[in-house]
Formats: structure tokens, sequence, C-alpha cells
């Protein structure tokens, strides 16, 4: 596990089919680096939750590691910068990798598949959330307590092979599947029903996501899938 210090993006949705908040749907986020020899194992255990309904996967590739001799092919500022909220959110001196974090509310490395099935059963959100509707366009957010940020997550349901030619990782061939693209803060939310406007999808293959989430690398307090 490494540790060191070192989000704002925008993309989004068209003309989706309706979707609703899922109290079952775990939010696990990895946050990781194609230069890190750390990460494969968390990275391995992450897309092994991928196929289940009640987990959202979502692999976030960040920049701080750079610097080894290989420059990550997924990483954004805007994801290092979404790590570097929880940080802030979690109460962390820094930010690692990998690193995983359960529904915005506790984190762990990930490199042990039974800490992070414990982890999820651990940390699942209350039952009762706002609901989220897409339809037309447009996003309908059901009553929710304070102000929460609305995120729009586009990521690749694809396993993807990515060859490494220097760093940690150098002659290695990687998988990555679940793999954000884009992340978009699309308004923040609090009180009575709140509704936003959805652009189109940046690319066909990608999928979407909404997560109501508290500000500063809060709690996830809604979650669905956008198809």
């Amino acid at each position: 596990m490494k540790s060191l210090a070192p989000l704002a993006l925008l993309c989004v949705l068209a003309g989706a089919a309706p979707a609703q908040a899922d109290s079952r749907l775990n939010v696990v986020e990895l946050f990781q680096s194609q230069g890190c020899s750390s990460c494969p194992p968390a990275n391995a255990n992450v897309m092994a939750l991928a196929d289940r309904d009640d987990v959202l996967a979502l692999s976030f590739g960040v920049t701080y590691w750079d610097y080894l001799g290989w420059r990550d092919t997924f990483a954004k500022p805007a994801f290092t910068q979404r790590q570097r909220d929880y940080m802030r959110g979690l109460g962390a001196s820094n930010v690692y990798t990998p690193q995983v974090v359960v529904n915005g509310r506790a984190d762990l490395t990930g490199q042990a598949r039974a800490d992070l099935e414990r982890a999820i059963r651990r940390n699942v959100r209350p039952p009762f959330e706002p609901a989220i509707t897409v339809a037309a366009r447009a996003l309908t957010i059901g009553e929710v307590r304070g102000q929460n940020d609305v995120w729009l997550v586009w990521y690749d349901p694809r396993v993807v092979e990515v060859p490494i030619r220097r760093g940690e990782n150098g002659g290695r061939t990687l998988p990555h599947r679940n793999v954000v693209h884009a992340i978009v803060h699309l308004g923040l939310c609090s009180g009575a029903q709140t509704r936003l406007k959805l652009p189109p999808s940046p690319h066909p293959s990608l999928r979407g996501a909404i997560l109501v989430q508290q500000k500063d690398g809060g709690p996830i307090v809604a979650a669905a899938r956008v198809t």
C-alpha cells in the first residue's frame, strides 16, 4: 500500500430509461493507478463485484503516481480530486492507493476479498432515501435532508486489457472494468423535490449512474444506475 497527498470534469446522459434509487445498491469506488504495484489485487476484487445486482463498482484512475514512469491511461485530475474530497470526508490524513470507499462511509485497501465483503455488509445505506427518477433527459430527486451534491458518473462496463510498458507494473497486462471516464457535478439538492437536466451521453458504450452525496466527500445517500 502506498500513501501520498496530491474532481471537476464534465460530460453526461440522454434519453435515459427510468431509474429508481435502490437502497440495496452499494457504491464501491476503487481509487488506483496503473503505476502502483499494490493495486492489481484490489482491482481484481472490485472487478469481481461488478456483476452483482447490489453493487455499483467504479474504478477511478488517479494521477499522482504518474511520475514513477508510467502515465495512467485512465487517470484524470478530477478523479484525484474526488479521492482528496474523501480524504476530508473520512477524516484521513492523506490519500493512498489502492483505496476502496464503500458508500462514502468507510475505506480500506480492498486487497483482501473477505475484508471488502465485510465492509459492504457493515456500511449499507439507511433504508429510507430520496427516490431518483430519470426520464426524457430530466432527473428528479425526492425530498432529502441537508444539502447534497448530485453527481453523474460515466463508466465503461467492458473489461479492457491495458499493457503496462514502464513503472512498477512494467511488462504486465492489467485488466480494468467499470472504468470511470467522466464524473459530472449536476447541481445540489436539499429539502423538497429537486429537478435537474441531463445532457447527452458522451459515448454510446458508456453507462451512467447517479449519486446523491452529502457535501465535501460525505456519505452517499442515494444511488441509481441509468441505462
